[in-house]
């Protein structure tokens, strides 16, 4: 049986918290409210290399980017708030598109700028994975 990449991430952002990582406080076990780090208005940027991509999500709204497409194109995406992080789903091109951002400090490995997040990106069946930020709040590491 094959799992879709929607059911994955949403286990990832539910296992994730259970890592007792820096958010997690100890025997804090009944807390079942969703990550609250990033807000439901804030505009979130993502990006990633070998293939280089990237993306703004804000109001709902996706716009991919790629070097084939510097404009973008922007699509409808749907939010999820797991225990340990936030999940955008949708379709682009024909294919489903699954992002997962997860608290954590994230290098690019091309400048080693520093970012407060991780991306993990499912789009069809590759899998992407970069770093993300949320625009006009986080200040980013200089490399």
């Amino acid at each position: 049986m094959r799992s879709s990449p929607t059911l994955v991430m949403l286990a990832f952002l539910t296992l994730s918290a259970c890592s007792g990582g820096a958010d997690t406080v100890p025997g804090d076990t009944d807390d079942m409210s969703p990550y609250g780090g990033i807000a439901e208005d804030a505009t979130i940027r993502i990006a990633g290399n070998e293939p280089f991509w990237g993306g703004t999500i804000a109001d709902g709204t996706l716009t991919w980017t790629t070097p084939e497409d510097m404009d973008g194109a922007a699509v409808p995406v749907d939010r999820f708030a797991g225990r340990g992080g936030v999940s955008f789903s949708g379709m682009i091109e024909g294919r489903s598109i699954d992002i997962a951002i997860t608290p954590g400090e994230c290098s690019d490995t091309m400048s080693d700028r520093r970012y407060p997040f991780h991306a993990s990106v499912a789009l069809g069946r590759e899998t992407l994975s970069g770093c993300a930020w949320r625009e006009g709040i986080d200040e980013l590491g200089e490399p």
